[in-house]
């Protein structure tokens, strides 16, 4: 809308608007091309080209931004080995525990649910523990084709660049030819720690000093080894609750009650596997759930149970019907 004014011979003003026309509607097919103009979709070649370069512009130096910015990022880090380390990384100092097999289904919880007698049930748990367990039991699907392992004892340390083996052979019932015990209603649970680059463990080695609140039987296998093979993390399972106490059963571990001292420290090595402690729940009371808390014991682990903010330990339940 135009306005004017005007002033008459009699000293009136006048003002007048004058609104726009409206334009033609146009058609969809010369919208697409106007013979008449030369105009694609609305644009002459000339304009449609000096879109396509500034975009084309806009985007070569937005990637060589990224370029640029990804080229930095990547210098300073180093593949062999994280830039903040321990104290340092926001990992921290303090490993924590874990435990295969899990459950599929978020929803579970931690919680190992099966029907014993359900051989469909069954399989699905011993499937999950042989995919766990598969780069244990075949070197080929190791980086390297973990040709850099090697048969380690407390006497023997392994060499510069090599890594040491785990032997899965030696799990008593935990083993793939029985199941790992699930359909006789005596699950076994294979408990590991979580990796932290660089971190040794400072172990309780000297039987006269070991803590007040260690187990009594986890005390006394500690008290029948030879000095030399003390030197290992211990791991004690127990019911979390009194009435779990009751419910739990008899349990052992295989091949070691503990993770011992040659696996660490990590360091990233191809070929590495962490240790496993194979827990085996011999008798756990059935058609119950049984709330199971397992923990590591070291010098330099902090341990806090509880159900948020877990440290040195893990949680789960298990219930056999």
């Amino acid at each position: 809308m135009e306005k004017s004014v005007m002033k008459t011979t009699d000293g009136r003003i006048i003002t007048t608007y004058e609104f726009p026309l409206r334009p033609e509607k146009q058609p969809f097919g010369q919208f697409l091309y106007d013979s008449k103009t030369g105009q694609v979709l609305g644009r002459t070649s000339k304009s449609w080209g000096q879109l396509m370069l500034f975009y084309f512009c806009f985007y070569v130096v937005l990637a060589a931004l990224f370029a640029i910015c990804m080229q930095v990022l990547l210098s300073t880090m180093n593949h062999q080995y994280p830039k903040w380390q321990l104290d340092a990384s926001l990992i921290g100092t303090n490993p924590g525990l874990g435990y295969r097999p899990m459950p599929e289904n978020i929803q579970e919880g931690a919680m190992i649910h099966y029907t014993a007698a359900n051989k469909t049930q069954v399989k699905e748990w011993v499937n999950r523990i042989n995919d766990f367990l598969a780069p244990y039991r075949d070197q080929t699907l190791l980086p390297g084709g973990g040709k850099n392992q090697a048969i380690c004892d407390f006497t023997n340390a392994p060499a510069q660049g090599n890594v040491c083996a785990v032997d899965v052979t030696k799990l008593g019932p935990c083993n793939i030819e029985e199941g790992y015990s699930y359909n006789k209603s005596a699950p076994c649970i294979f408990i590991k720690l979580n990796r932290i680059y660089g971190w040794v463990p400072e172990f309780y080695d000297d039987i006269n000093d070991l803590p007040d609140d260690m187990p009594t039987d986890l005390i006394d296998h500690i008290k029948s080894l030879p000095e030399q093979d003390r030197k290992q993390m211990w791991v004690s399972c127990n019911g979390l609750a009194p009435a779990d106490v009751e419910s739990i059963g008899p349990i052992e571990y295989f091949p070691h009650r503990g993770l011992p001292a040659y696996y660490y420290p990590y360091t990233n090595l191809p070929g590495y596997l962490s240790p496993l402690v194979a827990v085996h729940f011999a008798r756990p009371a059935v058609k119950q759930s049984v709330n199971v808390e397992c923990r590591v014991w070291a010098k330099n682990v902090i341990y806090r149970g509880g159900m948020r903010d877990r440290q040195g330990s893990v949680n789960f339940i298990l219930l056999i019907d």
